[in-house]
C-alpha cells in the first residue's frame, strides 16, 4: 500500500492551467497517481497508509527560490524555517559571483571576509571542502549524513573564480589566467553546478571585461548551463547594463537568467516597460532569457559594496587600509556623494536611503535599524565592524516591481540575506507575499499563473525533468496552502516572523512542515546538473 494520499486537494499543478480537485497519492518520494474529482465521480478512492484531508487547501509544487544566499545557513541551521516554512523546497545558491567553492586556502579566507555581511564569517563552519563537488557532497552529508533542510543547486561564482586565477587586481586576465578560469568553470560544471553567477558591481568580479565573461559563458553553455549575472548597474545605466548581458550571452550562445531584475533609484522610476521591451525583442529573435524578482521595493546588500571599485583592489585588508587613511577616505566620499560610485550603480549616494540591517560587533548594535546620516558614520561602521555591516537600500519603485513580475519569463527569488539583527523581510516572506499580497489582495497575477512563476518556470530554467509540476512520476516536493489566509508574517519591524496559511510542506514525499510546525526531517540534498558536455558552439 502507498505511503500517503492527499485527499480532496485543489490542485494548482504549476503549469499555469486551471486548478482541479483531486486525490494525490505519494509513494517512494514520488507522485504515483492523481485521481481527479474522486469524490464527485463516486469511483474507488485511492487508499494509503496515511491520509491527509486537504479540504480547502491548494496543493502545488514546492517553490523554487532562484536567488538565495543560504550557502552557509544550510550547514549551520538544520531547521532553516526561513525557507522551509515558506514552502521553498529548492534554493539556488552561489549567487552574485561570490561563494565558497572553488577556493584554495588564500581565497577561502578572502571570500569569508568579503561576504561576512551575507553569511557571517563562518566560525561555526568546518570548511573542509575546496571544490564545487566537495561542497555539494558536504551538503549531502551534513548533520551526521542526514542532509539539509531543503534542496540546493549551485552556481559557480565568477568573482571567486577570478580571485583564484587573477587575484584582486583591476586588469585584464592573461591568456594563461583565462585558461585557468575556463578550466575552473568546466570543473565546477562537471561536478554538478547548474551555471555561473557574477556580481558585476562587486569586486573582484566587476574587473572582468565582456570578452572574459563571454569566454567563461561559452564553457557554461557547452554543459547546458546558464549565466546568472548581477549586472553592472541597477541605477544609472541600468538599461545599458541589461542590454550588455543580452548581447554577451547571445555571442556566447549561453542561456541568460537576470538576477533580481529590478529598475531602482530615481532615474528609473516608471521605466520597467523599457526593460520589458528590450527583453521581448531579444526573446523574439530566439534568445533564451529568464529573470527573477523579489516582491518588495527596498534592496539589501553590504555597506562595503557601495564603495567605488578602486577601493577594493588588493582585497579586504587593502580596503581597511584605505578607509583608515583620511586623505583617501575623503576621496572615497567624493566618489560616493558627487561622482556616483560604481558600487552604488553610478548614482550619487543619498545617505538617508541606507538603513543598517546587521553588524557583527555587539558594541555597534545601536546602529541596527537606523538610517545613515553621513559618510562619517558609514566610514566608522566599516572600520569598526571590519567591512561586515549589511544594509537595506530604500530605492525601489512599486509600479516597476508589479510590471516586471507579470512578465512571461519571470520567476521568484528571495535574494534573502539571513544575517543581521534586522534582515530584509524578503528572506522569510517572499513566496507567501506573492500569493497573499500580490495575488489575493491586489490581483496582480491569477493564482495559477503565479504558482507557475514560482515552480515550473524555474524548474525549466534549471532543466529539471521531474520537478516543478504536480504530475505523475514527478518528485513529491509539494506545498499545501490556504489561498484565503496565506501571507508573509515577516515585516520590516519583525523580519523573522514566519508566514501563515502554509500548514504542510513535503520534500521527497516527507513532511518538513506538518500542521504548521517544522519537523525534524532533513530531506534536502544537492541538485546537480548531469555532467554531459555539449558541442562548445551549441545553444544552451
Amino acid at each position: 500500500m502507498e505511503e500517503l494520499v492527499i485527499r480532496d486537494a485543489d490542485v494548482v499543478d504549476g503549469s499555469g492551467g486551471p486548478s482541479y480537485r483531486a486525490d494525490v497519492v505519494v509513494d517512494g518520494g514520488r507522485i504515483v497517481s492523481i485521481v481527479q474529482e474522486a469524490a464527485a465521480a463516486g469511483c474507488q478512492r485511492p487508499k494509503a497508509r496515511r491520509e491527509l484531508d486537504a479540504e480547502g487547501l491548494v496543493l502545488s509544487p514546492g517553490f523554487i527560490d532562484m536567488h538565495a544566499h543560504s550557502d552557509l545557513a544550510l550547514l549551520r541551521d538544520p531547521d532553516h524555517s526561513a525557507k522551509a516554512a515558506q514552502g521553498v523546497t529548492l534554493e539556488v545558491i552561489g549567487q552574485d559571483g561570490l561563494s565558497y567553492a572553488p577556493v584554495d586556502d588564500r581565497t577561502l579566507a578572502e571570500v569569508r571576509s568579503t561576504i561576512t555581511g551575507w553569511n557571517g564569517y563562518g566560525d561555526d563552519i568546518d570548511f573542509d571542502w575546496r571544490s564545487v563537488g566537495e561542497y555539494l557532497d558536504r551538503l549531502d552529508s551534513a548533520f551526521g549524513g542526514r542532509g539539509v533542510a531543503v534542496n540546493a543547486a549551485y552556481l559557480i561564482p565568477q568573482g571567486t573564480v577570478r580571485m583564484l586565477a587573477v587575484g584582486w587586481e583591476d586588469r585584464e586576465a592573461t591568456p594563461q589566467e583565462l585558461d585557468r578560469m575556463r578550466q575552473l568553470v568546466a570543473d565546477g560544471m562537471e561536478q554538478g553546478a547548474v551555471g555561473m553567477s557574477s556580481g558585476l558591481t562587486y569586486t573582484p568580479g566587476m574587473y572582468a571585461k565582456d570578452a572574459e565573461l563571454t569566454e567563461l559563458c561559452r564553457v557554461v553553455a557547452s554543459y547546458g548551463g546558464y549565466y546568472c549575472p548581477h549586472h553592472r548597474s541597477y541605477g544609472a545605466g541600468a538599461l545599458e547594463a541589461y542590454k550588455e548581458m543580452v548581447e554577451l550571452t547571445r555571442e556566447a550562445g549561453c542561456s541568460l537568467h537576470l538576477a533580481h531584475a529590478t529598475m531602482n533609484f530615481g532615474v528609473n522610476e516608471g521605466r520597467a516597460p523599457e526593460l520589458l521591451s528590450l527583453l521581448d525583442e531579444a526573446l523574439a529573435t530566439g534568445a533564451d532569457i529568464s529573470l527573477d524578482t523579489y516582491p518588495y521595493t527596498p534592496g539589501c546588500t553590504t555597506l562595503v559594496a557601495m564603495l567605488p571599485s578602486w577601493v577594493s583592489e588588493g582585497g579586504p585588508e587593502e580596503i581597511l587600509r584605505r578607509l583608515a587613511d583620511d586623505e583617501t577616505a575623503d576621496r572615497i566620499r567624493h566618489h560616493l556623494e558627487v561622482i556616483g560610485s560604481d558600487g552604488c550603480h553610478g548614482v550619487p549616494m543619498e545617505w538617508d536611503t541606507i538603513e543598517i540591517s546587521g553588524v557583527t560587533d555587539p558594541a555597534l548594535a545601536e546602529y541596527v535599524g537606523r538610517r545613515l546620516d553621513s559618510w562619517t558614520t558609514a566610514r566608522h561602521l566599516l572600520l569598526a565592524d571590519r567591512l561586515a555591516p549589511s544594509i537595506l537600500q530604500h530605492v525601489g519603485h512599486e509600479e516597476n516591481v508589479r510590471q516586471i513580475m507579470r512578465h512571461r519569463v519571470h520567476t521568484g527569488g528571495s535574494d534573502g540575506i539571513l544575517q543581521g539583527a534586522k534582515p530584509h523581510p524578503r528572506a522569510y516572506g517572499t513566496f507567501p507575499r506573492y500569493l497573499g499580497h500580490y495575488v489575493r489582495e491586489l490581483g496582480i497575477l491569477p493564482l495559477e499563473e503565479c504558482v507557475a512563476h514560482l515552480t515550473s518556470r524555474p524548474a525549466a530554467r534549471l532543466r529539471l525533468p521531474d520537478r516543478g509540476l504536480v504530475k505523475e512520476g514527478y518528485r513529491a516536493d509539494l506545498v499545501l496552502f490556504n489561498p484565503a489566509t496565506v501571507a508573509a508574517g515577516s515585516t520590516f519591524e519583525e523580519p523573522r516572523k514566519l508566514p501563515t496559511g502554509i500548514p504542510h510542506v513535503l520534500i521527497d514525499g516527507r513532511f518538513v512542515i506538518e500542521d504548521g510546525r517544522r519537523t525534524d526531517v532533513l530531506a534536502g540534498r544537492s541538485v546537480r546538473r548531469s555532467p554531459v558536455r555539449r558541442n562548445a558552439n551549441s545553444r544552451s
